[in-house]
């Protein structure tokens, strides 16, 4: 291509690369100026952390999962924006890398081109660890020379099983996910959530948590374990609809975050999830059995009940009072009026309350 071309060109790749190039040299001051005032000492600033960016191709979605022997890890690494992209920033942590680097994505440019912009202007690329997938796919992976071992990361790649690796100093570039880890016991553990990830199903929360459970099983954090997040971004997807967060979870300090991260996420898909087809089963004469005592005796310390009298049936009376005792249970979203039940929602129901409560 002929000098100047790019700047007569209004959409081709060269041009397109450098008005991005001019974008990043904006947005891309946090970068270089996002460091201590007074440093503490290096190793105790790193977030020793393992992560995965991921994009679910089926549904568009886009994840983040991180762990690590540091606390609120979720409060740091995890950044992502519905139709953009997401970004896993650690090691020595730049919150810059996300929030412009989300900016970059949102303006066209790929994972790859995004993480190249913003690496130009730091001036502490050795200490950083970054992970990046877009919209529409792209991934890709950076880990500086001066991160602890073992550090590195992996990408896909078509026809690839468990995709490519990349160690220190190194961007790697694929396709679906990055996974990325420092100061880990070894490359077990971006390998496992690779592997993980590709031959797993379900929905991005699921996928992304298995790949976490897989890299702690080859080996983890050299320290332990501390803190541990999900995020997965949807349009539309958070509460009624009004943001992006279809699940945002934190797991701020505990003894083993992956346990209580699958627990929370559990209680989240109950609370937030909308009823699958599959488990709704029709209000016969036994469930109203199971949960007419419930109706007739809750809410407890309260004179009137959800249920003034015995039923025996589904009526409109008990049909009514299961609604209001539903959604003071905060099972809002699982809330039906057409004679059939969430057999999930009814089973934490009866779950909740011992046997002997619901004579």
């Amino acid at each position: 291509m002929k000098t100047g071309t790019p700047f007569k060109c209004e959409y081709c790749p060269v041009n397109r690369v450098a008005r991005l190039g001019v974008l990043g040299a904006v947005l891309a001051g946090p970068v270089a100026a996002q460091q201590p005032v007074v440093a503490p000492p290096h190793f105790t600033r790193l977030a020793h952390t393992y992560s995965i960016v991921a994009w679910d191709s089926a549904t568009g979605d886009l994840g983040v999962a991180v762990q690590s022997k540091f606390p609120n890890v979720g409060g740091i690494v995890p950044w992502a924006r519905a139709g953009v992209g997401a970004v896993a920033t650690q090691s020595l942590a730049n919150t810059a890398y996300g929030e412009a680097g989300l900016e970059l994505l949102a303006r066209g440019a790929t994972a790859e081109e995004m993480l190249r912009i913003l690496m130009r202007r730091d001036t502490m690329l050795a200490d950083r660890q970054v992970g990046v997938v877009d919209a529409r796919g792209g991934a890709a992976s950076f880990t500086g020379g001066a991160t602890f071992d073992w550090a590195g990361g992996r990408v896909g790649r078509d026809g690839v099983p468990g995709g490519v690796e990349g160690g220190k100093g190194a961007v790697i570039a694929g396709r679906g996910y990055a996974a990325q880890a420092n100061i880990m016991v070894s490359d077990r553990t971006v390998r496992n959530m690779a592997e993980s990830f590709e031959r797993s199903t379900g929905t991005l929360a699921a996928r992304l948590l298995a790949a976490l459970e897989a890299g702690q099983a080859g080996g983890g954090d050299r320290r332990g374990m501390q803190s541990a997040a999900l995020l997965v971004v949807r349009a539309g997807g958070g509460y009624l609809g009004a943001n992006d967060r279809l699940v945002d979870i934190r797991v701020y300090d505990h003894p083993a975050p992956l346990a209580e991260l699958r627990r929370l996420l559990d209680l989240h898909v109950l609370h937030f999830f909308p009823s699958a087809e599959a488990d709704l089963v029709p209000i016969d004469a036994g469930v109203v059995r199971q949960l007419e005592p419930i109706l007739l005796r809750e809410p407890a310390g309260q004179a009137a009940k959800w249920l003034a009298a015995p039923q025996g049936r589904a009526t409109p009376a008990f049909l009514e009072a299961l609604r209001n005792f539903m959604y003071w249970e905060n099972y809002d979203v699982r809330v039906r009026m057409d004679g059939r039940i969430d057999r999930v929602v009814l089973q934490d129901i009866l779950a909740k309350r011992p046997t002997t409560e619901r004579k």
